[in-house]
């Protein structure tokens, strides 16, 4: 063996264990023997919105540069920690297999597009809203056509995350698919507002094991160093379905039928299920009984379900300080604490709290948390921005947020090349922190006479820091927890995001209302009789185009001057993060990945 080839096991992470080995802490030191090992965890939350036009452009990246399979020898050559010039350290040596190059690609485009259904139809049903409550009249029910599908898959991801540890990824990610397709199929035969609900939930419940599936596969499938190019292209597509969400709804809906908003997801979808069943290859997992954690899922179900309800409800359907709310948030505590309780004691807990031990596991779901918070309440709010105080409407307003799409696409793509062919990825995150400031600040500056190039700069400033943020935070995960917890990681880290994004969705949105109402407080007596219902809470975009001019200035004033101050409620909470992010310890990324070590 040569001097090189040992110091790159030297460098390498633990992953696949073999009997004998030393600790977790000890793995991590430099050592001068081989040690066969390393795993993954990988992935970022993926989907993307501008269908295929955005699908194709993955595609045709990952073709063009992800590299092929490495072989067991060609993994040795790994980086001895030190980072080294891009294209040395950590690089594949030898001629990569055609063939292997090939079905990698395949399996990655099928989990890609697994990836942008699940993430897609969080955001792509808000334009169809008006239509689908024209057509199945369950106005009262709007609000819970979009909570049916995040509830079922908040609660879900941890879940999923665990049985794939538990009983291998290939089979449960198939379930997920074809829960998935079931959901989307019946959604849109849906003849009623509580059928449709409740096949959102169904539908939820098959998107929360794509998300999390997709990622720990890819965890399995490739190395530490060379998954920051795929991460890459998975975060930018979670970031446009995100953004391009409701773009892509309003198109489908106004040339199509609402319907096919779900009706799209089955052939994508078929696509998927064919070249999953076909091409993906993983280790066989060893068959085990376990004692699975029945009370642990229960009493998390129970609590995401009211912190949720919380967050949907409170300032909006109910006051924050009525007994509903109250009554939701104590349950809500009861639960979790129940839950923990539960963790103790199982043997096989839903989610180990050893993993809070790890400095790499607690700090990036902190700082993903805080991302979470920025990146949803913006997302959230400035289309209603554009269409209230800029007249835009919601197609409009679609594309007048691709400047955040585009700087998220390009710091999402550039730093997983980065990474990958450096090794480093401490610095991203922290530089997505300041990025997010630096768009947070320049977005609260916008107002009704602002042009619209100063709000696309900070849009496009802002989706660059949560490009460099997002997938870079679950590498890091990845990289740092044991190979037998990847899946339980990557889920929690994502449900953990997925709490704080709905709390800050809430908590700025009743700030929102409160200001707008002191806004509107000095407005003359026509203003609020101009009002539909008389209450500001019932104007949407199109009622306030029908008013005279006047009332439709003074609303739109009142608008422009009580949304983007709540944009700085996020810096304090970003700059926490980056503070976070200095304390994340950057640990070398090895070449081999999990599927090499299990064959060794």
């Amino acid at each position: 063996m040569t001097r090189r080839q040992s110091a790159a096991h030297a460098a390498a992470l633990p992953g696949v264990t073999p009997a004998g080995a030393a600790s977790p802490v000890e793995r991590r030191l430099p050592r001068h023997r081989m040690s066969p090992e390393e795993m993954h965890r990988s992935v970022q939350m993926a989907s993307a919105a501008a269908a295929a036009a955005g699908a194709s452009q993955m595609s045709s990246s990952v073709a063009a540069t992800v590299p092929g399979t490495a072989t067991a020898s060609d993994a040795t050559t790994a980086s001895d920690g030190s980072g080294g010039p891009p294209g040395q350290a950590g690089s594949p040596t030898g001629p990569e297999d055609p063939a292997k190059r090939r079905n990698r690609t395949l399996v990655f485009t099928g989990l890609v597009l697994s990836v942008l259904l699940a993430a897609l139809d969080q955001t792509i049903v808000a334009t169809a809203l008006p239509t689908i409550v024209g057509d199945l009249n369950g106005l009262e029910h709007l609000s819970w056509v979009v909570t049916a599908y995040i509830l079922a898959a908040t609660i879900g991801l941890p879940i999923y995350g665990k049985l794939g540890d538990l009983y291998g990824r290939k089979n449960i990610f198939i379930f997920a698919i074809v829960v998935f397709l079931i959901g989307s199929m019946l959604s849109g035969l849906a003849q009623s507002m509580g059928q449709l609900i409740a096949f959102r939930a169904l539908q939820g419940i098959g998107g929360g094991g794509l998300m999390i599936g997709a990622q720990a596969i890819i965890g399995d499938l490739v190395s530490p160093r060379e998954r920051g190019r795929y991460m890459g292209l998975i975060g930018a597509a979670f970031g446009l379905a995100s953004v391009g969400g409701p773009l892509l709804g309003g198109w489908i809906t106004d040339s199509w039928s609402w319907r096919w908003v779900f009706y799209i997801n089955v052939p994508i979808g078929a696509v998927a299920l064919f070249v999953v069943i076909t091409s993906l290859h993983l280790p066989k997992h060893p068959a085990r009984r376990v004692q699975l954690d029945y009370p642990g899922a229960a009493l998390l179900a129970i609590a995401s379900t009211a912190l949720i309800l919380v967050t949907s409800w409170g300032g909006t359907t109910y006051d924050w300080y009525s007994p509903q709310i109250l009554g939701l948030s104590a349950l809500a505590l009861a639960a979790a604490a129940g839950f923990i309780r539960a963790e103790q004691r199982a043997s096989e807990p839903i989610l180990p709290l050893g993993l809070f031990r790890l400095r790499n596991f607690l700090l990036p779901v902190l700082v993903g948390i805080a991302v979470g918070i920025a990146m949803f309440s913006t997302i959230s709010y400035l289309p209603t921005f554009l269409q209230m105080v800029n007249g835009a409407s919601a197609t409009q307003s679609g594309l007048m947020m691709l400047p955040m799409m585009g700087g998220l696409l390009l710091t999402s793509i550039g730093t997983g090349q980065l990474i990958s062919r450096t090794g480093r990825y401490k610095i991203y995150p922290i530089a997505g922190c300041a990025l997010v400031i630096v768009g947070l600040i320049l977005l609260s500056r916008i107002s009704e006479s602002t042009p619209y190039w100063f709000t696309a700069m900070g849009m496009a400033v802002l989706g660059m820091g949560i490009g460099a943020l997002m997938q870079n935070l679950v590498l890091i995960v990845q990289n740092s927890v044991p190979g037998k917890d990847m899946g339980t990681a990557i889920s929690s880290a994502n449900y953990f995001r997925q709490i704080g994004a709905s709390f800050g969705i809430a908590a700025f949105g009743s700030i929102f209302i409160h200001r707008l109402a002191d806004q509107l407080a000095g407005a003359p007596a026509s203003v609020a009789a101009a009002v539909p219902g008389g209450s500001i809470n019932s104007l949407s975009p199109s009622l306030l185009h029908g008013l005279p001019v006047p009332v439709q200035d003074v609303i739109a004033s009142a608008f422009g001057q009580a949304l983007p101050p709540i944009f700085l409620l996020s810096v304090p909470i970003v700059a926490l993060g980056g503070v976070l992010c200095l304390f994340i310890k950057e640990i070398p990324l090895s070449t081999q990945s999990r599927v090499e070590a299990a064959a060794e």
